[in-house]
């Protein structure tokens, strides 16, 4: 059974010697300490100054700080002994990603969920592959993480209520079809899936052959099925399709749909031997972020594609 419930003034200094006499002196440091207040507020505008490249790599300089933003205590038991590892497969939406690390960062906090945010920025020139970039992040996600978060960066979830605790039982469906804004037939399982890191290796990851965007979902459902894993949702929540907040704007950025020569045939098809085995890619670099308080590490990715395999990985 598949479906079990469950963020310069000039100093004017007289040439009278007046200008030092006691009587001037609270002045004078009055003067200085307004000096080194803006001379201190400047130097933190520069070194707050985030940015990126053209090509798409995010720089070293984070954003700034943003002193409220709740961090998670290390050493509280409460907080209990797993650690969720927050996968992202991103690409140029860095709109959406300064307001999905800080929301997320807190939103885990507030559930005191151990975490930390990876960011799997796909800089290479081949199309989007959100699956492949999920596997990296599987990859580089470090040995102090037990189970991941299969994360879509334009998903925020509304309902405090929603369980984003460690999937002993099998992998959660957090962004189920009966919550989910957009997607409702009942064999989804994209937006926010988590799995343990044994059960994801389990099913060998996710398939390497969808680039561009969509199907590569409903593959890993297979693959669930095929490991035989129960699948479970949330019960309980009220909020219905109010449940996220899809913060992603289709008009003014297109989603890449295409289907590129044999590409139509083959995404309904099931992957029997890719995944983990056959993924190619190479980290260019790595950066730890802080964005409004909230940390993450963004690990700049190029993937490779074998073109004679998925010749779709590339717009003729």
């Amino acid at each position: 059974m598949m479906y079990s419930s469950r963020r310069k003034p000039v100093l004017y200094f007289k040439e009278e010697r007046r200008f030092l006499s006691a009587k001037c002196t609270v002045y004078k440091l009055f003067g200085l300490c307004m000096v080194l207040l803006l001379v201190s507020l400047f130097w933190l505008q520069l070194s707050c100054s985030g940015g990126m490249h053209e090509d798409g790599r995010l720089t070293n300089q984070p954003p700034c700080l943003r002193a409220d933003s709740p961090t998670s205590t290390v050493d509280d038991p409460s907080w209990g002994p797993h650690k969720l590892a927050l996968i992202v497969p991103f690409r140029e939406r860095f709109d959406e990603l300064l307001v999905f690390v800080p929301f997320m960062h807190t939103f885990l906090n507030k559930k005191k969920i151990r975490h930390k945010i990876v960011v799997i920025n796909q800089v290479d020139h081949y199309r989007f592959n959100r699956a492949s970039l999920i596997n990296v992040g599987y990859l580089e996600s470090g040995n102090d993480t037990d189970y991941l978060a299969m994360h879509d960066v334009d998903l925020l979830p509304l309902n405090d209520a929603l369980d984003y605790g460690f999937p002993e039982e099998g992998p959660f469906h957090v962004a189920s079809p009966e919550l989910h804004p957009l997607y409702h037939y009942k064999t989804y399982v994209g937006g926010i899936l988590l799995l343990t890191k044994k059960h994801y290796h389990l099913c060998n990851g996710m398939s390497n052959r969808f680039w561009g965007w969509g199907r590569e979902d409903d593959e890993f459902y297979r693959r669930l099925r095929k490991a035989e894993l129960q699948l479970f949702r949330p019960s309980g929540i009220t909020t219905g399709y109010k449940t996220f907040l899809h913060i992603h704007d289709s008009a003014w950025r297109k989603r890449d749909q295409k289907r590129v020569a044999s590409q139509k045939q083959e995404q309904f098809k099931v992957d029997p031997d890719g995944g983990l085995t056959n993924l190619r890619y190479q980290v260019e670099s790595r950066q730890e972020l802080t964005i409004s308080g909230a940390p993450c590490t963004v690990i700049n990715t190029k993937l490779e594609c074998d073109q004679d395999q998925t010749p779709w990985c590339v717009l003729a």
